[in-house]
């Protein structure tokens, strides 16, 4: 194989590592999920255990990125790329302790119910879950449009978190022994939140990797 073509075929396993890690954080979002809906104990503490193959995966793709640029020397859009995706997998493992933070505030739940049911919460995590699929997507295809197009969905999940913000203070307000619960859930909605900002950082980068603008969609 020829360097060149030796080089790519490196650029596209890195691709393919961090598609890999990103499809571990959505199902560490997805598990911690089931586990607050149904208040499952031991797959909230699965997902907290798990969350070590994602810290692992940053590390090892980090190290391979260094090593590609010490001795391949990359410039321009080939440096971008390389760049892009260190940056990607930062947010991803973010991400991932976003997902542990759900599971963690699940394990403090010391109820065999809901006082209120999640309607909102779980919204939520399923615009976070097609925005992940999506910037994944995107970040394969290196499609800067798809990338920019997620800010719409991003501009949901805040409205949501909002929503839930203001029901579970009302919830409070109301009813005192509601108060354990509502904060705990407030919690879960600003992780979420959190998560689509991610989101939308690893758009900024995808469409950094593709152009060499930076850009702040969240502006």
């Amino acid at each position: 194989m020829k360097p060149r073509e030796q080089y790519m075929e490196s650029l596209r396993q890195l691709k393919n590592e961090i598609m890999k890690m990103g499809i571990l954080v959505e199902e560490a979002l997805s598990k911690a999920m089931k586990a607050l809906t149904e208040l499952d104990s031991d797959l909230a503490e699965s997902v907290i255990t798990e969350d070590m193959m994602i810290n692992r995966m940053e590390i090892e793709i980090e190290d391979r990125s260094i090593a590609l640029i010490a001795t391949e020397q990359p410039v321009a859009g080939d440096l971008r790329h390389v760049i892009t995706g260190m940056r990607i997998v930062t947010q991803l493992e973010r991400m991932g302790d976003h997902a542990v933070h759900i599971a963690k505030s699940t394990l403090r739940f010391e109820c065999k119910a809901f006082k209120k049911p999640l309607i909102d919460i779980s919204k939520m995590a399923e615009l976070c879950i097609s925005m992940h699929r999506e910037v994944l997507s995107a970040f394969m295809d290196e499609d800067e449009i798809r990338a920019r197009n997620l800010v719409d969905l991003d501009d949901e999940v805040d409205s949501l978190h909002e929503k839930v913000q203001r029901d579970m203070f009302t919830g409070m307000v109301e009813d005192e022994s509601f108060l354990s619960q509502a904060l705990q859930l407030t919690y879960i909605s600003r992780y979420l939140e959190r998560f689509a900002d991610h989101i939308t950082n690893i758009s900024e980068w995808i469409i950094y990797g593709k152009t060499g603008n930076h850009v702040d969609l969240n502006g």
